[in-house]
């Protein structure tokens, strides 16, 4: 049998050669830039949603939301009057889409498939940022930023449940499918649970080494939560525990965050001009980032999975432009 000192020398060793065969993976699969559309005048935007059923990029534009056809780039339709709006939601098994609109503290309720809007919903909170449907519970949860709580609305019937207080700002949201919900608290610098069966807080974690984690994401599977925080750091979190498990160093002035469980890989939009990729060795152990050169205030995006192609949002030459990034 293996002595314990050359045990753990030839674990380290096995370690260190998948730390460097992952680092040539990444290397050789990193996005780069596929096209731009330029879609006019520039405007306040916020998060993107891609309805992958229905093959549309979402924009959150101020006061309106713009639809686009992938992979055309076409505009194919627009919801107005969504003012200050921040996100979209999908709810695929009833064919309805949401808006959360900062400015008004409400939500706007569309038809996915001709856009049309059928009800706009008050929320029972101020700035409705993150926005979340559960196909499972049939609720949407909007996240309010300045009211440091969660409306929880019953989508068969487009009535508010519940309210649910935070201690903080809440972020960024995600759902694991199976009753509970993950988002950051920025001001606090953590991350809370909701148990969706009973509409309560059951877990506040706090986020070491993260300064203002805005974009969220979640790998299911391994239970691990990428938050991204505005100290130039990803930190990964156990959805089981709570413990942090590993940090990564990425791009400045992050906002969203995606994981992609086929290429094991997280992405991180960054306000510099960056797109972060990590590569996920396994549940706790990270790649070094490596930063992929886009546009200064390309903070936000969304990623069409099938396709693995990045959408990114931002202001070139005076016109409000999206940026597209994959393999090619």
């Amino acid at each position: 049998m293996m002595n314990f000192k050359k045990q753990v020398i030839a674990s380290a060793i096995f370690l260190g050669a998948a730390l460097a065969a992952h680092s040539v993976v990444a290397a050789n699969d990193m996005p780069s830039w596929i096209q731009n559309w330029t879609l006019g005048a520039p405007s306040h935007w916020d998060y993107i949603d891609i309805d992958v059923l229905r093959h549309r990029l979402f924009l959150c534009r101020g006061d309106h939301v713009q639809v686009l056809d992938l992979p055309s780039g076409n505009v194919t339709g627009d919801i107005p009057n969504t003012n200050g709006v921040h996100g979209i939601a999908f709810a695929q098994d009833l064919k309805l889409g949401f808006a959360s609109n900062g400015k008004a503290n409400s939500v706007t309720v569309f038809d996915l498939d001709t856009l049309a809007v059928k009800q706009e919903i008050k929320v029972s909170g101020v700035n409705p940022d993150a926005i979340l449907y559960d196909q499972q519970s049939r609720q949407l949860y909007t996240f309010n930023g300045k009211t440091a709580n969660v409306t929880v609305i019953d989508v068969n019937s487009l009535q508010v449940v519940a309210t649910i207080a935070t201690t903080g700002k809440p972020e960024f949201a995600v759902n694991n499918g199976n009753g509970k919900i993950f988002f950051n608290v920025e001001d606090k610098a953590e991350i809370h649970t909701i148990d969706i069966v009973s509409n309560k807080l059951i877990a506040k974690w706090p986020l070491s080494h993260c300064e203002e984690p805005t974009g969220l994401a979640m790998d299911i599977k391994n239970d691990r939560l990428f938050s991204v925080c505005q100290n130039n750091t990803m930190v990964v979190t156990d959805a089981t525990t709570g413990k942090q498990v590993a940090s990564v160093t990425i791009g400045g002035h992050p906002d969203a965050a995606v994981y992609d469980a086929d290429l094991a890989t997280i992405y991180s939009s960054n306000g510099e001009g960056s797109l972060s990729v990590i590569k996920q060795i396994d549940a706790n152990h990270y790649s070094a980032a490596t930063n992929v050169k886009t546009v200064k205030g390309a903070r936000t995006m969304a990623m069409d999975k099938a396709s693995k192609i990045i959408y990114l949002p931002a202001i070139i030459d005076k016109q409000f432009t999206v940026m597209s990034y994959g393999n090619k």
